[in-house]
Parts: C-alpha cells; structure tokens; sequence
C-alpha cells in the first residue's frame, strides 16, 4: 500500500507524518532532511501508518517534503501537447531536454511566492516530481523493474518560471531559480516496489483562482522516468532526496509561434528587436500577477495515490 507523508511545523517542532484519513500519525523519531528519512526512517514511517491520527492537518504548517541541499533537475516539452505548443513535432524529438533549478528555489504547499519586481512575464508548470533514492556515481541500466531501487517517491512541484528572462536571455537556470519559485508538496507518496505501475496514470490538474489551466496525464510522457534516469546517469551524479521535475503538460501561459513564423520573424528582425516585440506581445496574456492564486493537484482514479492539494499565492516583493 502506497505511504503517503507530510514534513510539517507545529509548536515551532519540526517534524515528519504520515498521512492517516486526513490527519497525521507522527514519527517517532526526528529526521533533519529528506536525505535522513530516505535512509534511515523506513520502520519508522511504517510503524506510524498503523497508530491512530493524533494530529489535525489543520492544525500544522505544511513544509516542502524536498529539503535543502538537494539538486532540482527538470526536463523540458515531456508531454505530447505541450512539445507541439512549445514548437516541436512530439514524434520527431531527436533528444530528451534537461536543465536545472538551484535549490534555493524550494518552498512549501502553501507558501506564498513574491513576484520578483523586474520580472513582469511570470509563468506556472506543474509537474510530477521524483524523490530519488540512491547514491549513484556511475551509469546505470534503469527499467522499469528497478525503477523502486532509484526512485523513493513522488511529489507535486511547480516549475514557476520568468519568462521575461529566461527566454530572452537563454537564462533556464536563472529565470526558473528565484526564490520561492519552486512549490514543493504537500504530500510525498512512496509506493511499495510492486505499485511503481500507478506512477504511469496519474492525472494532474493546475487552476489559477479557480480557472483550469493545465489538465492532463502521465501517460502522455514523451520520455518516461526509467528511460530518463538511465540517461542522466551517464552525466550527472545524484543523491538521495534529489528532485527530479518530469515536465508539464499544455497549458502555460507562454506559448511559441509556429516555426515558418519564428524563421521569418528572425530573418527580419534583430534579435533583441524580436525579443522586445515577444515581451510587448506577451503583456497582453494573463500571466501570474500578485494577488493570483495556483492549485495544483495530481492523484490516480482510486486515488491510491493522492499527493495533496498545493496552494500558492503569488505577492508583490
């Protein structure tokens, strides 16, 4: 049965919770990062899922249950749709796209985020995280059947993004990095090794102040989380508790023009000319303002695994 837990504030205690009928059965012991719980709290947690609520969700503050130091690794237009309306024929992708976020953007379900004063093109992603597991240090041969010795668990994370910077200044790893821009939470499912399957039919759904934005299922990964860890293994070294942002479906707010468009346009216009006229263009489309309000959800039909509801409220700096 998949473990859902909670990192959560309360009496200014720092603690970790398994989820339990809308409460939290709390851990015995303490455990200082995600890293610490990975190795070390696995009789802990599974003790706990059978003692009674003893805590109100309510009643706690909600943490981010992805702590610092951590890596942030995201890959890019892994959905169907959301390739095409980045401006690329999903069945012609020669490679899998990935960049990073620093970790100082890390910040709970329910935190508010402060929309950085120059940045005026603010963009959400919702996205299926992977907590991983391991230490690796070398390739490796990831299946679908060894999936579980790699990966601990999923999460919801929010890939905000400044397009305003990102884009005109080929900047991913700024533009994605301010503080707050990375809503981590609230729950962290951990599926037994058998229940890794359910990872692949997980609906995920983003509304700003109640209007649909992005809806759509993990099914319709282009690049599928086995395949894309064996190939990051190959550059990249990873740790347990590192996060792994498997891409968001269509629906951002930030679109690309059709590829004839783009190539005319650039034969046309120097290119901090046509950068100007994207940001002109784009002010006129409902980016995230202060005062907006994301909810972000992903959960299965039975909902075996439900990670929870984020709320983030976007605020002036």
């Amino acid at each position: 049965m998949v473990t859902h837990l909670a990192h959560y504030r309360s009496h200014g205690e720092i603690r970790w919770g398994v989820v339990v009928d809308g409460g939290l059965s709390p851990l015995s012991d303490t455990y200082g990062t995600t890293a610490e719980l990975i190795r070390h709290g696995s009789d802990d947690w599974r003790s706990a899922s059978r003692r009674p609520v003893s805590l109100h969700m309510d009643d706690v503050e909600l943490l981010s249950p992805v702590t610092r130091p951590c890596r942030v690794i995201c890959q890019g237009a892994n959905y169907r749709q959301h390739a095409i309306e980045s401006g690329m024929d999903p069945d012609a992708r020669a490679f899998n796209l990935f960049f990073d976020k620093t970790d100082a953007s890390l910040t709970g379900p329910r935190a508010s985020v402060a929309r950085p004063s120059h940045v005026r093109l603010l963009d959400y992603e919702i996205e299926l995280a992977l907590v991983l597991r391991k230490e690796v240090t070398e390739p490796q041969e990831i299946t679908d059947k060894n999936l579980h010795e790699y990966v601990f668990g999923v999460t919801i994370a929010n890939d905000l993004s400044a397009r305003d910077v990102q884009l005109p200044q080929g900047q991913f790893l700024k533009g994605k990095s301010y503080r707050g821009f990375c809503p981590v939470g609230p729950f962290l499912a951990v599926p037994e090794p058998d229940e890794f399957p359910l990872l692949d039919g997980l609906a995920l759904r983003l509304e700003v102040n109640g209007g649909l934005r992005q809806q759509d299922s993990t099914a319709n990964m282009l690049y599928r989380p086995a395949e894309t860890l064996t190939e990051l293994t190959t550059f990249c070294n990873l740790s347990p508790g590192d996060l792994l942002l498997t891409g968001t479906p269509h629906g951002c707010t930030a679109t690309t023009p059709p590829a004839v468009l783009r190539r005319l346009t650039t034969a046309l216009l120097p290119e901090d000319k046509l950068w100007a006229l994207f940001i002109r263009t784009n002010l006129k489309k409902p980016y995230l303002a202060p005062g907006d309000v994301i909810t972000a959800a992903i959960h299965n039909t039975d909902r075996s695994i439900d990670l929870g509801v984020q709320h983030t409220t976007i605020t002036t700096p």
